[in-house]
């Protein structure tokens, strides 16, 4: 694995990978942590605007050409967008409920998914995995078990969330 290649990259891939790698992390912490409070507040807002930095550079990158200049994956960006408005507007409303499955769902679809698209063969991030060589069987059966790994500890995390953000109820005094 290096970085190398990712490095020397034009600036707009930088631009939009960088981004993607943090708000990965970023939003697998904000999964595994305490939610509610200032803190998640602080790094959820920080969160939406990577995810909006990563959704919105791709409408620059045209490496994939399926209608002009755009591809399937730009719709996804223009899902992530949609989601990411209506999970803030849903917390701002008090869901925390909606909110909770839409950002989960906008870090798995917005994040994961796309993510895992981007070690196709001759894009960038493949050749930051697997190096200028390529696949072989031990470094493709380490990404599978780093994938699996991953996938687990999120769907983990997001179970665990689901009581996580209970308001208590305030007692009537009966």
């Amino acid at each position: 694995m290096s970085l190398a290649p990712l490095l020397h990259a034009s600036p707009l891939i930088q631009l939009h990978a960088l981004p993607a790698i943090a708000s990965l992390l970023l939003g697998a912490l904000q999964l595994w942590r305490t939610k509610g409070d200032r803190l998640h507040r602080a790094l959820g807002r920080v969160w939406v605007g990577l995810m909006a930095i990563v959704a919105l550079s791709s409408f620059f990158i045209w490496t994939i050409r399926v209608w002009g200049p755009f591809s399937p994956i730009h719709l996804l960006s223009l899902f992530v967008m949609a989601m990411l408005w209506r999970g803030v507007t849903m917390a701002r409303r008090g869901n925390i409920g909606a909110h909770r499955r839409i950002m989960q769902g906008t870090y798995m679809f917005g994040l994961v998914i796309t993510g895992l698209l981007t070690f196709i063969p001759g894009r960038t991030m493949y050749f930051v995995a697997f190096g200028p060589e390529g696949a072989t069987p031990l470094k493709l059966a380490i990404f599978a078990a780093l994938v699996a790994a991953a996938a687990a500890a999120v769907l983990y995390a997001a179970r665990g969330a689901k009581g996580a953000n209970a308001r208590p109820k305030l007692s009537s005094g009966v």
